[in-house]
């Protein structure tokens, strides 16, 4: 096992334990890639869509302070799925058996310790934020939908997002939307979109390299 000293944290080329969920498997050199389609309005009847691919790859994992392992995610992009292009790095940490996904520094706590139908959780116990309830809804018996958020006051704001994970798979699916409404008082209430975007990331493909 080849270690990379860097003050605190140490690398790991070759953790010597696995300790991947039942529904997010974390192993270096595990990917994901993901169909996304993404609508951003800029304004009243400005927007502007578009399709593309990401790919999500384990490239490497250390043990932080708390010696626990912090696995490294990079992930990129492409119009083809043949010309990637590195975009960014997160990270994914099991803490006490949950999940915790921090991409730009903002830790979501994205799947619970214990997995049981309708069980939740404040999504945002680790960010300075205010509370945030998740809930799991089973899809069938190897596959559950984590409900983020459900609101559309159809007048000032919609904010709706969930994931779908599969065992032994990971996150097959991703859908946000946020936007703001018109409350002008000439659109009050019209559902008129001044800004927000609409993100829905479907599983394409998955392995380990």
């Amino acid at each position: 096992m080849t270690l990379l000293i860097q003050g605190c944290e140490r690398e790991i080329e070759d953790p010597q334990m696995d300790l991947g969920l039942e529904y997010f498997p974390l192993l270096i050199g595990n990917f994901w890639v993901y169909e996304v389609n993404e609508l951003i309005h800029f304004g009243e009847n400005d927007s502007e869509e578009s399709t593309f691919f990401y790919k999500d790859k384990i490239r490497s994992v250390y043990v932080n302070d708390a010696l626990e392992q912090v696995f490294i995610v990079e992930r990129s992009k492409s119009e083809d799925q043949e010309n990637w292009t590195f975009l960014y790095e997160y990270t994914l940490l099991e803490r006490g058996g949950s999940l915790i996904r921090t991409i730009q520094n903002q830790p979501i706590v994205v799947l619970p310790a214990t997995i049981a139908e309708g069980s939740s959780w404040n999504g945002n116990l680790y960010r300075s934020a205010a509370d945030d309830e998740f809930q799991v809804n089973f899809i069938q018996s190897d596959e559950l939908k984590v409900d983020q958020e459900n609101e559309d006051d159809q007048i000032t704001f919609r904010d709706i997002r969930y994931e779908i994970f599969q065992k032994d798979i990971g996150m097959t699916e991703l859908y946000t939307e946020v936007l703001t409404y018109c409350s002008r008082n000439d659109c009050l209430g019209d559902q008129l979109i001044d800004s927000g975007s609409r993100v829905h990331m479907k599983l394409v493909s998955h392995g380990s390299e």
